[in-house]
């Protein structure tokens, strides 16, 4: 096997990254499998856009509060053990919000989910920057558009749950299983680092390359966020479709992520991180924004279409260059980027909610074409300003100092 098909690790190298890619996958479907259900949370809890808004805030919470311990966990106990914990948890963390056990319910269920979802994310993508640095070309963006492909699989599997008139209970039970299975198969195979920074403590202040970082992350995690968030409940109680379409929503915007991404590596390395990211921000706010002027279904279904395309490369690009960044552990690196990023799941699900409450929810999704726009401008001065963010180049070619002894258990 030649090394670029492979790297030096050859066949165990390969499997990693079929571990990884096999993570992603069921974890972006996990989450699309339980996001057309939030119509029917909101409908079983009576509760109104506001009310909604604030209850989604708990899954962001959750993830906030989780993601300093996982940074930890990551460089403390590596990335392959918290990975295989996180993804099995967040399995499970799929059923408890669809049982309608009551608003105080839901909303402890809805921040164990989060937390979980988290967890997992920083994982894998601590994993994934192992299996990029090993292979030393950009592989980052394929791992996420897995992440999508997943996404489209679990709501397309949902529309056809829903038409069937399978209960959503059951729906979520079917796929937390498919889920705990192939994590089983895969956990061999996933790449454990040998050094880990022990010492480092859970909570620290990000220093400025990362925290710039982190601000287009925020944009970037807001826009994606309010997708999974408000897309069914948009095309379902604004434009008045069916639940089956509605799901279709968020699925046409998974698959335009999984394209997106699919081409994500060539693309940042033809026309470089700055001019990537300014032209995916101006593509989805864009996009969504004629969208949501012309108001209908058919054509709201382009517009997240559009959205998907814009926002498939941002967090892969910024995650990745967060986890390369020198003299910085990946774990924390990345949780450090992903706290400060998340902040925009934080702040989206209420914050569009009021905005719907005052404006309607049409006006109130412009906050996305807002964020996707600040992620346009402020790209190119980001790293302008800031010589450090060269890791964004995509130079795999020399591993971050926390990922560049890799042992495959």
């Amino acid at each position: 096997m030649r090394a670029d098909d492979g790297g030096p690790f050859g066949r165990s190298t390969v499997k990693a990254r079929r571990a990884v890619s096999v993570c992603f996958l069921f974890n972006g479907a996990l989450i699309a499998s339980f996001v057309p259900h939030i119509p029917e949370i909101k409908a079983h809890l009576a509760l109104n856009d506001g009310q909604l808004g604030w209850l989604l805030l708990t899954m962001a919470a959750g993830a906030i509060a989780a993601l300093p311990a996982a940074g930890w966990l990551v460089d403390r106990w590596g990335s392959r053990a918290v990975t295989l914990v996180s993804a099995g948890a967040l399995s499970l963390a799929i059923i408890p919000p669809v049982l309608g056990l009551g608003v105080l319910a839901t909303a402890v269920a809805l921040g164990v989910l989060g937390a979980c979802n988290a967890t997992l994310d920083l994982a894998m993508n601590a994993q994934g920057i192992l299996v990029e640095g090993v292979y030393r070309r950009p592989v980052m963006s394929s791992f996420h558009a897995l992440f999508s492909l997943g996404g489209l699989a679990g709501a397309g599997g949902a529309s056809v749950a829903m038409t069937a008139g399978m209960s959503a209970p059951t729906h979520v039970l079917v796929v937390a299983g498919l889920s705990l299975a192939a994590i089983g198969i895969e956990r061999s195979a996933l790449l454990a680092p040998e050094q880990r920074a022990v010492r480092n403590p859970i909570l620290v202040w990000p220093p400025a390359a990362l925290l710039g970082l982190g601000c287009l992350t925020f944009c970037a995690l807001l826009a994606e966020g309010a997708m999974g968030d408000w897309s069914a409940v948009y095309l379902r109680d604004a434009l008045g479709t069916t639940p089956a379409f509605a799901a279709m929503g968020f699925a046409i915007f998974s698959l335009a992520m999984a394209l997106g991404r699919f081409a994500g590596d060539r693309l940042a390395g033809r026309l470089g991180p700055a001019r990537l990211l300014q032209l995916s921000g101006f593509v989805a706010a864009i996009g969504l924004g004629a969208s949501l002027l012309r108001g209908t279904a058919s054509l709201s279904l382009v517009g997240f279409g559009l959205v998907g395309l814009g926002v498939a490369n941002l967090i892969p690009v910024l995650f990745s260059a967060a986890g390369r960044m020198p003299g910085r552990a990946s774990g924390t690196a990345i949780a450090a980027v992903a706290t400060t990023g998340y902040f925009g799941f934080l702040a989206g699900p209420p914050l569009i909610g009021v905005a719907a409450e005052a404006a309607g929810l049409p006006a109130a999704l412009g906050i996305v074409c807002v964020a996707c726009a600040v992620v346009a401008c402020g790209a190119p001065f980001l790293l302008a300003s800031r010589p450090a963010l060269a890791a964004l180049a995509h130079d795999t070619g020399e591993a971050s100092p926390s990922t560049t002894e890799v042992t495959h258990g």
